[in-house]
């Protein structure tokens, strides 16, 4: 991180617990070594034993980055620079509206094969990520499960984690894949109107969809880290917290460019 980056960072990480007084030793590593070590694993797909030796021992940065993915201080530190970026944007840090669909992965090796599965449509074996996204692409969240999980069968849990998450969300655009008894049941249950946006018959060739071209883009920035081109991860929850580090240098470095 450049040093503007790092301020921007600093601002928005969460406090430690035993700086508060609420107990815990002090850390013996500086957190921007830690953050830049995590953030180089994401970024260029490295092993985590092959973390060059410029960074604090790959055991320490691994247990750093299972800590403060598993404590909810990785998405803690997420939401905050979610908002920031909002803010910048002369928009509400909460949002109203949102757009669900989903992208499968190839699986390597490492992937266990009761959490892979197949996508008959996309013809891919491994993963899928199932994500929602604000109208300006920033993620709100995200679930991984098996390749074979269809898409509209994701939404339901996926969608209560988001109602539960933004109480000001009332709208969700989908593609054609979540049509069918989600609709009813997103109105009924959780008070969230999915509207479908599908493709003319008559267009034919490449055609910007309304508001889904949002979440595509979102999925393209996702493939600028290389740890996310391809599933490495034995658990599914570990993929997800790949998934907020990759958004989290996206908006921490869109941050120290405006303030630049």
């Amino acid at each position: 991180m450049t040093d503007s980056e790092w301020a921007v960072v600093r601002d928005a990480l969460p406090v430690p617990a035993w700086l508060e007084g609420r107990g815990g030793q002090p850390e013996g590593y500086c957190h921007r070594q830690m953050l830049d070590a995590v953030r180089y694993t994401v970024d260029n797909g490295i092993k985590w034993r092959a973390m060059p030796t410029d960074f604090p021992a790959w055991d320490r940065v691994y247990a750093f980055a299972r800590r403060f993915g598993g404590t909810g201080l990785l998405a803690e530190l997420h939401d905050r620079l979610r908002g920031k970026v909002r803010e910048d944007a002369g928009r509400d840090p909460e949002p109203t509206a949102g757009i669900i669909d989903s992208q499968s992965v190839r699986a390597a090796v490492t992937v266990p094969a009761s959490s892979r599965g197949y996508d008959a449509g996309k013809k891919v074996a491994g993963r899928k990520r199932h994500i929602v996204v604000d109208c300006l692409g920033l993620l709100l969240a995200v679930m991984v499960t098996t390749a074979s999980v269809q898409d509209r069968h994701a939404a339901v849990p996926l969608l209560r984690r988001v109602h539960e998450r933004y109480r000001k969300i009332t709208l969700v655009w989908a593609d054609g894949g979540y049509t069918g008894a989600l609709v009813a049941w997103a109105r009924q249950k959780l008070q969230l109107t999915v509207q479908v946006v599908k493709r003319c018959d008559d267009v034919r060739g490449f055609v910007v969809l309304p508001r889904r071209w949002c979440v595509e883009r979102t999925f393209a920035w996702l493939f600028r880290s290389r740890r996310l081109v391809r599933d490495y991860e034995t658990l599914p929850v570990v993929h997800e917290q790949m998934v907020l580090w990759s958004m989290t240098m996206l908006m921490s470095r869109r941050l120290a460019h405006r303030r630049a």
